[in-house]
């Protein structure tokens, strides 16, 4: 570690070499007022290439510490509102103070002629960031991707998270729609860099924000990507089809029509490499495993793709149809429609481990065990899943006259699942006393529909400021299901204390139907006033209606006559719930220059119904609540790019009904679940924080956030275990649980006159977690603190050669009291670096190569493992097409072991993972668009 840190304080210093002298001075208006956020950049006389940039800070002051200039360059200064300034200079060997320079008002008459200014590389209007595309330099076959990471402030982490200045960037939209979801992962994998015109940063809205003007009131950040104008109207596409050893394929396609305000894409995708397919990255595209994880990956295998979940644990065989529409119609219509089908074919072998924490237990006769129990259960499962999915949706905006906007959201799924599983387990003490096994096998098959909705309007009125606006949604969902299942089930256990162990069988062949449906209904109106030009009061009422039942009808297998026709009481069961909230509320905002504050505060007013039938007893349970409801957040404008957020939210939970009901649902041989009728609603405080910091000057960041959640009646299980270890657990309130987070991130830039560059980035993210809950009678507490940072650095020279290490620690700790152990701990280490180089010419290699290192799995799971993948891709016909070769897994080492621990024990577990392959693919590129753009400012980055 010493050596790491000594050769990346080696590579700082010998980089600040090279930027050896500053450039200085002011911007000010012509009346002398500073003027903050003025972009100062420099390009060469002879093409344009930019050399550097700036943006003035709050006192009109800039500065720009760059390398020595021996030929001619320009010095320009851009400020909205502001005509351009612009000086020739034909050397810069030392530095200089330009002194203050005042940019004139842009004033157009009737009788002037308009010129069109020169676009800087970055321009601060109002509460957005805007990048000029063109003047980042980006390969030719570049996706939009590559680009966000050379704008400065963004950072995409190895898992795909996008920040930009700090914050976390939750939608991405091409020409203010979305490109098949709103998180635009698909957009960024997939458009090609050159068609962008402008990148816009703002603040993350609601859609009732954004139609009434009102500021953002999240701490998210929205990114708009506009195309050239001149290549808004063309076609594009992408074409991969690979064969490989293990039967391994891949195949993919996305079509793009672009006509103006007019947009059709089309894509689909089928492979078994647990991959989406929807990658342009000639190097590791569709590898998946390792840093390259398909687009909305998860831990377990799952990935997302507009919030359809699928895949999962083990190998995955996946298709996948889109197909997306975006047009402008009557010049006040804007329709965004949707379509995808995806299927997915899984196949996974688990094995897991788990050892459960009982509390200290005095058993009369017995002498007391000073080290308390626990129980160890071992299990093997073999499972096949299969689902499809069809979702559409679509967004119609219909702007009614220059004071009215409608937003019109629906959205339909339709999806089925078959799920096959083969399962055993085995359950001992402490001493390795058997005290239950079972192995069993089933088959589920569920038809599940979703049908939600959301409406927007939005009516300014004869004031200024004064609205109206109305929002609803619904979210209506069923879900069918059939379970056959056969198990049989043993305990052991010595009932009189004679030393003889008995055996009890619960053996069982059995049908389940289950019918689940929820209905939601949300209405709210508000009014806004604005008092003063930055003082505004609203007053507004919401409306929530949500209906839910479980309808489960059980049948016992019946050898004489073949089927399941026999009812079964144990499984037969039935539960739904009623809940109707009425909250009333009023607030103010305060909109100042350098800051904002907002506060509304009400009162929920719940009337909660419940109802359950089971083993010919019927249960009914009827509650009313009036609860406070309140938040607040506070955002100062420190500087242009220096912010302060920060909050408070108190809200309320209420039971589920299976937790209120006092119904003892034997359904399970294995567990048996109670509710509590005197269960009270969770009450939760949450304080949270962020601060962001970008220097466009120095091209560094440093972020801060922070979250404290209290829960005052916390929902926790109170959990008995028998000597069996058969476990009976209820519901209960408790007090003192509490959970929080802080995290840091600093990152640097420099890139130097001979084409290096060089990005630092350190990340700390601790967290401590209080649980409390009941086992066996007894009250059990954990603390839990977790401590992970991060560092990486990159290093790119030119286009031809990147460099990106990186490393991570994750430290858990869990301190327990009455339990058998005091503290457990674990702690991972990953360290990685990812290489790709395009020399020679037409050659595309890339490596990827992980090392995981696990502390403390149990025995029979393997600690650590190394995953290296590797391609070598090669351009012909124009760049048009590439065949690559490419290896997952070259040493064949890759494992899917986890640990987790948590308030009540330590889980290992182990499931299906790709092994190595070998995959030969072709790559076709198609591109047709309008006519090229003028070269006139379409600056690109040689050097910094």
């Amino acid at each position: 570690m010493k050596k790491i840190i000594t050769f990346f304080l080696f590579l700082f210093t010998m980089t600040g070499f090279s930027q050896n002298i500053t450039l200085k001075g002011k911007i000010t208006d012509d009346t002398n007022i500073p003027l903050e956020a003025a972009t100062i950049y420099l390009t060469t006389v002879k093409d344009s290439s930019m050399v550097d940039y700036t943006i003035s800070n709050k006192n009109g002051s800039w500065e720009i510490k760059t390398r020595k200039l021996t030929k001619p360059v320009y010095l320009k200064v851009s400020f909205t509102g502001m005509v351009d300034y612009k000086q020739e200079i034909l050397i810069l060997e030392e530095d200089r103070d330009f002194g203050t320079i005042k940019l004139a008002d842009k004033s157009t008459e009737l009788n002037e002629v308009v010129i069109e200014s020169e676009i800087p590389p970055i321009r601060i209007k109002s509460d957005t960031l805007e990048f000029n595309a063109a003047s980042f330099k980006v390969r030719p076959d570049a996706n939009v991707e590559t680009l966000l990471k050379q704008l400065p402030g963004v950072d995409i982490d190895e898992e795909g998270k996008i920040t930009v200045n700090g914050k976390t960037v939750n939608q991405i939209l091409v020409n203010g729609k979305p490109f098949f979801d709103k998180d635009g992962k698909i957009a960024l994998k997939n458009l090609p860099a050159e068609i962008i015109n402008k990148v816009q940063v703002t603040d993350a809205k609601t859609k009732k924000e954004e139609l009434s003007g009102e500021k953002a009131t999240g701490d998210n950040a929205s990114i708009n990507l506009t195309i050239d104008e001149d290549k808004n109207k063309g076609f594009f596409g992408r074409f991969l089809g690979g064969y490989g050893s293990d039967k391994r394929y891949e195949s993919s396609a996305l079509m793009n029509y672009f006509n103006g305000s007019k947009r059709i894409s089309l894509l689909a995708s089928s492979n078994n490499i647990n991959s989406s397919g929807f990658s342009m990255d000639d190097i590791f595209g569709s590898m998946g495993g390792g840093r390259n994880m398909p687009l909305y990956a998860s831990d377990s295998g799952n990935f997302y793709i507009n919030g359809m979940s699928f895949g999962g644990s083990g190998i995955t065989r996946s298709n996948i149809f889109g197909l997306t529409y975006s047009d402008k119609w009557f010049k006040k219509l804007d329709p965004n429609m949707n379509y995808f089908y995806t299927s997915a074919d899984s196949e996974n072998k688990n094995r897991n481990r788990s050892e459960t924490f009982l509390p200290n237990d005095d058993k009369p006769g017995e002498p007391v065990n000073p080290l308390g129990r626990k129980i160890i259960t071992e299990s093997t499962s073999s499972t096949n899943d299969f689902k499809y999915a069809h979702n559409f949706s679509t967004e119609f905006e219909f702007k009614i006259d220059s004071t009215s906007t409608i937003y019109f959201a629906p959205k339909l799924v339709k999806a089925n699942a078959k799920t096959t599983s083969t399962s055993r387990s085995m359950t001992s003490d402490q001493d390795n006393k058997l005290l239950n096994n079972s192995e069993g096998s089933s088959f589920n098959e569920r038809d599940n529909s979703a049908f939600n909705t959301e409406l927007v309007y939005n009516k300014s009125l004869n004031k200024r400021g004064r609205f109206f606006n109305v929002t609803m949604s619904t979210e209506n969902k069923i879900d069918d299901g059939t379970q056959y299942s056969k198990s049989d089930t043993y305990f052991y256990e010595d009932k009189d204390g004679d030393g003889n162990i008995e055996t009890r069988a619960d053996l069982r062949n059995q049908q389940l139907k289950n019918r689940i449906s929820s209905d939601l209904y949300n209405g709210e109106l508000e009014f806004y006033e604005p008092i003063a030009d930055s003082l505004g009061v609203k007053i507004g009422v919401k409306y929530e209606k949500q209906r839910s039942s479980n309808n489960r009808d059980g049948f016992n297998f019946n050898e004489t006559t073949g089927g399941f026709t026999d009812v079964s009481e144990l499984l037969t069961n039935y539960v739904s719930s009623d809940a109707n909230t009425f909250n009333p509320y009023a607030g103010i905002t305060i909109e100042k220059k350098k800051y904002s504050f907002s506060f509304s505060g009400g009162t929920s007013i719940i009337n909660f119904k419940n109802y359950g039938s089971y083993m010919g007893s019927n249960y009914s349970l009827n509650k009313n609540y009036m609860l406070p409801v309140a938040e607040a957040s506070f955002r100062l404008k420190i500087k242009k790019t220096q912010s302060l957020y920060t909050g408070y939210n108190f809200s309320t939970n209420l039971a589920q009904a299976n937790q209120l009901l006092p119904i003892e649902d034997l359904s399970s041989p294995l567990y048996t679940t109670i509710g509590n009728e005197n269960l009270n609603p969770e009450k939760t405080h949450r304080i949270f924080f962020s601060f962001n910091n970008y220097d466009f000057a120095t091209r560094s960041g440093f972020y801060l956030y922070g979250n404290v959640r209290f829960t005052e009646d916390k929902i926790t299980t109170f959990t008995a275990i028998d000597a069996s270890a058969k476990q009976t657990t209820t519901y209960g309130n408790l007090n003192g649980t509490m959970d929080t987070w802080l995290s840091a991130s600093w990152n640097k830039q420099i890139k130097t006159e001979s084409g290096h560059t060089y990005k630092f980035d350190l990340a700390l993210s601790t967290a401590f977690t209080l649980n409390k809950g009941i086992t066996n009678g007894q009250l059990y507490e954990s603390k839990e603190y977790d401590f992970n940072p991060k560092a990486g650095f990159t290093y790119q020279y030119g286009e031809l050669l990147t460099i990106n290490p990186i490393y991570s620690f994750r430290y858990t700790k869990i301190d327990y009291s009455n339990y058998v152990i005091s503290s457990t701990s674990n702690y991972v280490h990953k360290v990685g670096v990812q290489t790709t180089s395009y020399w020679p010419k037409k050659i595309v290699i890339g490596n990827d190569f992980n090392y995981t290192y696990n502390s403390n799995l149990g025995s029979g799971f393997k600690k650590d493992f190394f995953l290296w993948n590797t391609s070598v891709g090669y351009n012909f016909l124009n760049d048009k097409l590439m065949f690559k070769v490419k290896v997952y897994d070259l040493l064949n080492q890759n494992l899917g072991t986890s640990r987790y621990i948590s308030a009540t024990g330590i889980y290992d577990s182990e499931n299906t993972v790709l092994k190595r392959y070998v995959m030969f693919s072709l790559t076709m590129k198609l591109d047709k668009f309008g006519t090229k753009k003028k070269e006139e400012n379409q600056y690109r980055f040689w050097s910094f």
